[in-house]
């Protein structure tokens, strides 16, 4: 079809038609009636076969389309334009009037196309809609069935889980209890924040007093320069000891706020550790906290022991051969003070692991021993003896069981009684400075602490302190305390 209409469109067939038919009409009065007739039927030809070419075309093209396509436009343009060019008779409908019933049909056949075309696209929207429908219904009909499944699944979680119900109110019971004793801890931890202030205001103090005695110091050292005789007699006047403190009178403050300070962590950190350690061979919390707290008098009495012991070899050493300014006992405390690092703390643990052996307030599963909390007795054995050094010297308030309970000297433990006069027994001691409390300790009191200190001590001859005088603990005991007493020497002083 396209080489065809090609070819039509290259002959120019129109153009010629139409040169001629303006060339005729240019001439049309000229020439004779023959020569009209003639030139007409020339333009007949010439238009028969230019139909001719159209008919051809129209072939082609109807028969590219299919079977089907075209078949409304040569219904209602070719076959009436045929049957008015081949009507024998004419009809009695005119001209314009078979116009406007074929304009007519013609619409009909539209709006009938128009409405099939809207019927489909119709018929296609409620398809779709009746798809989707299905494809909704389907997975709302999933959903129901995962949700009648995750049904049952809660009904057997919740039988299991009424079944746990019991064990999980223990749990949250000793969770609960172990968060009591995290409150109590910090509550602790926030009654030392005033005791931080006050050291804070000694170091304040310390560092006030020590930038005095620099300038003094100072001046000291320019008068020693200069030709002055002075110096030479200062070492036998009095006043001299006054303008020329020893170490340890120096940093007795800042030393003592240290020492406090470590205590406390001691007790926030290092009796934690060691209480859970022994929680492990021992259910009674009573009795684990008792362990601790005889652990730590224990501990300060053969600290206080050893520092008097190494005080007197100090001295002993020291007296044939010093000529100071300050006193004997100044210069063996700053001594001390300075070689703190000579103490034998592992014989003074070896003591109170010893002494804690023969103790009959306290029980101990024999198949485990105190050296489990050999690290609070060693670091308590340490900071007790520097409180020795501090002038006055700090010492642990004297405690009993039974006691009536001091609140100036103690803290009730979050299990206590609070309406309970009598102190029960004790987990952590009070720090003294003479007659004043200087950190408060902790008790548990307790209604019937008379009856549990009588019946403590009625089982003072209990079987269960006989592992104590086993011959392998003793000798290895004896064995690190007999080469103490040869430790300080002269050489090493």
């Amino acid at each position: 079809m396209a080489d065809t209409l090609r070819r039509l469109t290259n002959t120019s067939s129109f153009s010629v038609l139409q040169d001629k038919l303006e060339s005729w009409h240019k001439d049309y009065h000229v020439i004779s009636c023959d020569q009209n007739l003639n030139r007409c039927c020339e333009l007949i030809e010439l238009t028969a076969k230019v139909q001719g070419q159209l008919f051809a075309i129209l072939n082609l093209t109807a028969a590219e389309g299919g079977p089907y396509a075209g078949v409304d436009t040569l219904k209602t343009r070719l076959l009436p334009w045929l049957g008015s060019c081949f009507s024998l008779a004419k009809t009695s409908v005119s001209d314009d009037t078979s116009l406007q019933l074929i304009q007519d049909s013609v619409e009909k056949d539209r709006r009938i196309r128009e409405l099939s075309l809207s019927h489909d696209s119709d018929m296609q929207k409620m398809e779709t809609q009746l798809c989707s429908t299905r494809l909704q219904l389907d997975s709302t009909r999933a959903e129901l069935f995962d949700t009648q499944k995750e049904l049952d699944d809660t009904k057997s979680k919740s039988a299991t889980t009424l079944l746990a119900t019991e064990d999980e109110i223990l749990q949250l019971k000793e969770d609960l209890r172990s968060a009591h004793e995290q409150v109590e801890i910090y509550k602790r931890k926030l009654d030392a924040v005033d005791d931080y202030e006050r050291q804070i205001r000694l170091l304040r103090d310390e560092v006030s007093y020590l930038s005095a005695e620099k300038a003094m110091l100072q001046e000291r050292l320019v008068r020693s320069r200069s030709p002055s005789p002075l110096p030479r007699l200062s070492r036998s006047s009095s006043p001299v000891r006054n303008e020329s403190p020893t170490r340890a009178q120096l940093t007795n403050s800042s030393r003592h706020a240290r020492l406090v300070s470590r205590l406390s962590d001691l007790y926030a950190v290092e009796r934690l550790e060691a209480q859970t350690l022994l929680r492990r061979y021992i259910s009674d919390l009573d009795m684990v906290q008792k362990i601790i707290f005889i652990a730590v008098v224990e501990s300060f009495k053969t600290a206080k022991l050893a520092y008097r012991q190494f005080k007197l070899r100090v001295r002993k050493t020291l007296s044939t051969s010093y000529f100071g300014p300050e006193s004997l006992e100044d210069a063996a405390v700053d001594y001390i003070v300075r070689n703190l690092d000579l103490y034998d703390v592992q014989a003074s643990v070896n003591d109170v692991i010893n002494a804690m052996n023969v103790n009959p307030r306290i029980s101990f599963p024999p198949e485990v021993d105190f050296v489990l909390i050999s690290t609070l007795i060693r670091e308590m054995c340490r900071v007790a003896f520097a409180m020795q050094t501090l002038d006055p010297p700090l010492d642990l308030a004297f405690a009993s069981d039974g006691e009536l309970y001091n609140d100036s000297k103690y803290r009730r433990s979050y299990d206590s009684e609070f309406s309970a006069p009598l102190v029960m027994y004790h987990v952590w001691p009070a720090l003294m400075e003479g007659n004043t409390v200087i950190v408060k300790g902790e008790a548990v009191t307790r209604r019937g602490a008379v009856w549990s200190r009588s019946r403590s001590r009625s089982r003072s001859t209990s079987p269960v302190r006989a592992r104590s005088l086993s011959p392998t603990r003793s000798l290895a005991f004896n064995s690190k305390r007999s080469l103490s007493p040869e430790r300080l020497t002269a050489s090493r002083l």
